[in-house]
């Protein structure tokens, strides 16, 4: 019986050791896991009105020319283009023709992309140019035709160096550089070049007031061309001039006139099929 007792105690004894030193042994601290650093955000550019780089300056006038949102308002509303005017064309021997036209668009990820077709109504003949898949072709009488060369550089010259090789510089990976700020008949303007992956260069006088495109240069065969652009207007919360002016050298050689433009609506696929 006394053998039982002391036996009990000993292992009560034992237990309460146990759980003492339990207690009392602290847990091993964990190493220290060094947290990881963060990556500042780049800062944003500073705009200096009077010190603007080539970027913020083309960034700016997209954003005029699709307000508020620029670049996605421009994407969005402008999925497909639908435009009638009138042209006064001048041919080489001066004659001007009085040419309804109508431009369908629909819009590609670059200006490589784009469908274009122009259909335009001359005096003696109806036919269409077609831009499609990075080619040119022609319509008429729904016949397909390869048309002279001079008319596929007008057509293409209309593309390539237009508003569009301004407004989606990034799209087209074109590069652009701020060649100076100049005043031009007392209008103060931006000048930007910009240059296509072909190397063709054109270059935009940007106002520095309301950043909108008064007029663009460039060279082609040795001849010397501007486009003025006038009678700016909202279509659909988007800029359009409403009139545009080309001159070769000192002449006028085209003016157009925007009767209508509206964007979004279906333009049928088949418009642009050589087929």
């Amino acid at each position: 019986m006394r053998l039982r007792f002391t036996f009990s105690v000993c292992l009560v004894i034992g237990v309460f050791s146990i759980a003492v030193l339990a207690q009392a042994t602290p847990a091993p601290t964990p190493a220290p896991v060094p947290s990881p650093k963060e990556t500042p955000a780049p800062k944003p550019q500073k705009m200096d009105p009077a010190n603007l780089t080539a970027e913020q300056v083309v960034e700016a006038t997209i954003g005029f020319y699709g307000l508020p949102f620029g670049r996605q308002l421009l994407d969005q509303i402008r999925k497909t283009t639908l435009e009638r005017g009138t042209a006064n064309i001048t041919n080489p021997e001066g004659k001007v023709d009085r040419v309804p036209y109508q431009r369908f668009i629909i819009r590609g990820s670059n200006l490589a992309k784009e469908k274009i077709r122009l259909d335009q109504e001359f005096p003696a003949a109806r036919y269409s140019l077609v831009f499609s898949e990075e080619k040119i072709f022609g319509v008429y009488n729904n016949t397909i035709f390869t048309p002279r060369e001079d008319a596929i550089k007008v057509f293409e010259n209309q593309i390539v160096r237009g508003l569009e090789a301004l407004l989606r510089y990034k799209e087209n990976e074109s590069k652009i550089e701020l060649v100076t700020r100049e005043k031009v008949m007392g209008v103060d303007f931006h000048v930007i070049d910009v240059t296509d992956k072909q190397g063709r260069q054109t270059r935009f006088f940007i106002s520095a007031q309301r950043f909108r495109v008064m007029m663009l240069t460039y060279e082609d065969a040795g001849i010397k061309y501007k486009r003025k652009f006038y009678d700016y207007n909202y279509a659909q919360g988007t800029l359009v001039p409403y009139r545009t002016v080309l001159w070769a050298g000192d002449k006028i050689i085209e003016e157009t006139e925007v009767g209508t433009i509206t964007f979004g609506q279906k333009v049928d696929e088949g418009l642009f099929t050589a087929g």
